[in-house]
């Protein structure tokens, strides 16, 4: 076998030389929200949990979630399902060979962004 000069080159793209895109960094954040709003979830069963408990279990539960805190959690769990959301329907679009040229992925992933906050504003607004 040829003895091979690998030298100092990466032999795969690392983070010093790779430069995320942006339909990685969306397809990124559709994972990340998806694991977040399993904690927003298990906050809101904790909820409902301590609301048949009984009385001291549901004023501990629901002074949390009234707290700054949570409702910063639940206003970006608002966030994230809209934004999960529009992710899937990125995915759907993929599925059916549509918008896979670079100009239209980039395109979608403005469009899940200011999306998810125009929607998120309006949830708010609304509710």
């Amino acid at each position: 076998m040829a003895d091979v000069n690998r030298g100092n080159r990466p032999l795969s793209p690392h983070l010093t030389i790779y430069r995320p895109q942006m339909t990685s960094m969306t397809s990124i954040f559709v994972r990340l929200t998806g694991n977040a709003l399993l904690v927003a979830a298990l906050m809101i069963v904790w909820w409902f949990l301590a609301a048949a408990t009984g009385p001291e279990a549901f004023a501990m539960a629901d002074g949390f979630m009234r707290s700054w805190f949570g409702d910063l959690v639940m206003v970006l769990s608002v966030w994230a399902i809209w934004y999960h959301l529009l992710g899937g329907l990125r995915h759907l679009i993929w599925d059916t060979g549509r918008g896979l040229d670079l100009k239209s992925a980039y395109a979608m992933g403005y469009v899940m962004i200011g999306g998810s906050l125009v929607l998120t504003l309006l949830t708010i607004i609304v509710l």
